[in-house]
Formats: C-alpha cells, structure tokens, sequence
C-alpha cells in the first residue's frame, strides 16, 4: 500500500517501521494522514508483521492538529466537527488496538494530539531533548478526543498535572507521568533503547502477543463506544464557546487571546 502521509519500511523478521512523513509540517495531524492511519491499521498484514515502530520523520515527531484542518473546522458547522473529531478518535482508537505490539519514538516534540499518539503506543522511547505538551486550552479548546488514552496512560492524578495548565513538559518528566517509558541520552542511545525492545518479541508466539494485548485492554480503563461518544461532545461543546472563537481567532492572527496576563 502506498501513502502520501506515511512511509512504511519492513525487515525480513517482521520488524514495521511507520513513520509520519510530513516533516515539512511537523507531522501535523491532517484529515490525509488521520484517513491513511486508520487504513493501515485495518489493512497491515499480521501474518508477516510482528512489531510496529512509530516514528516522525525530521526534526519533531508530531506538532499535533494540522492547521488547514483547524481552520476547515472554525467554518464547519456542529454535526461536522464531531464527524471529524470522529475520525480522529477512531484512528486512535484503531492504533490503540492494534493486535502487535507498538514502539514510540520521540525525538522534538509531541504536542496536542501528538501526545496522544504517543500514549497509544505499548511503550514509548523518547531523546531526552523532546518536549510534550497538551496545547488546547491555550486556544480555548481541551484536549477531548485523546483523553481517554491520555488518562488511561497516565491515570487522573498523574494527568492532572499537565492536562489544564498547556504547560510544555520534559521527557524526564513524561517519563515520570508513564508516558515515556525510557528517555535516551541522544539518537544513538535511543536506537540502543529501541532494539532492546524489539528483540523479545521475536521470541514469543505472535498469536499470544495479540491475545495478552487484547486483555490488558479489556481489563484496563473502558475505552468503548459510550467513552468516544463523550469525548467528542465535549470537544464539539468547546468548539461553540465565545473562548474557542477568540482563542483561535487570536491564534491565527498572531495575537494574544484576551485571557492571556
């Protein structure tokens, strides 16, 4: 399969690697890319895959939602926006599920939904120079569509921390909120990092692999249709308020929204 957001490279043991390939846009989130995710999720061949690493390509791993798609929702009407957020949520959840186990890798920065991509990896490597942050509500917006990953990666506690505040945040500190799981001293030590992770899993049965996956999710926090559902009419609720429209607004002119001190 062939994508315009996305490169795919496979080894002969069965090591995928995905990288976002719009470095041109920081591996920003488009409708484009979100469609070709979600694809490759329902389309990868198990029988040859045994691994899945994520990547982004250039210099920040994902800057979050593109701009053109933000700026298509500021003239979208309600039912069109949480279509799309829909869209969204579905491909997290798609990566979410994915019967392989799956590796992130982090260098620049993970940003908005970037870190939501990051918190649906199996684990997650990250250089100790990429910085995370949940943006939203700098723009009068909230991080709805991956909460229910974010939460369930970091817990409510540990969230709350960094979930309100839009404040960027050390890969030390992801480490210590659960979503980094190792931070590496420069590429090198990342690459090291990541093939100590790689190689168990050319020793397990495949089909068990999926099957243990299968369960820490289940016995895990719910992630189901009723939690998306929420999620996304919260989003579409923030998006009609006077805060989004100004928030935005500002953001797009360069300016600083009327709340900031």
């Amino acid at each position: 399969m062939s994508y315009q957001t996305l490169k795919i490279d496979q080894d002969g043991r069965g090591l995928l690697t995905l990288t976002l390939d719009r470095a041109d846009k920081r591996n920003a989130l488009s409708a484009e890319m979100i469609a070709e995710l979600t694809d490759f999720c329902q389309t990868i061949d198990q029988r040859k895959a045994r691994v899945v690493v994520l990547r982004g390509a250039g210099d920040v791993f994902c800057a979050g939602g593109d701009l053109a798609w933000m700026q298509a929702q500021i003239e979208a009407d309600r039912a069109t926006r949480m279509k799309e957020a829909r869209k969204l949520a579905l491909m997290l959840q798609a990566l979410n599920t994915l019967p392989l186990p799956l590796i992130g890798v982090i260098q620049g920065g993970a940003f908005g939904g970037g870190v939501g991509m990051a918190a649906v990896c199996d684990t997650v490597i990250a250089l100790e120079t990429a910085r995370f942050g949940l943006t939203e509500t700098r723009l009068g917006l909230i991080p709805a569509t991956i909460s229910p990953y974010v939460l369930a990666r970091m817990g409510e506690g540990m969230a709350r921390r960094v979930f309100m505040s839009a404040r960027l945040f050390a890969a030390q500190e992801a480490q210590r909120l659960g979503l980094v799981a190792e931070v590496a001293a420069d590429a090198e030590a990342a690459e090291t990092a990541l093939a100590k992770q790689v190689e168990p899993y050319f020793s397990t049965a495949p089909g068990a692999v999926a099957a243990a996956k299968a369960l820490a999710r289940r016995l895990g926090p719910k992630i189901d249709e009723s939690v998306i559902d929420d999620s996304i009419k919260a989003l579409a609720d923030v998006w009609e308020t006077d805060e989004a429209t100004q928030g935005i607004a500002a953001f797009f002119a360069k300016q600083s929204p009327p709340w900031k001190a």
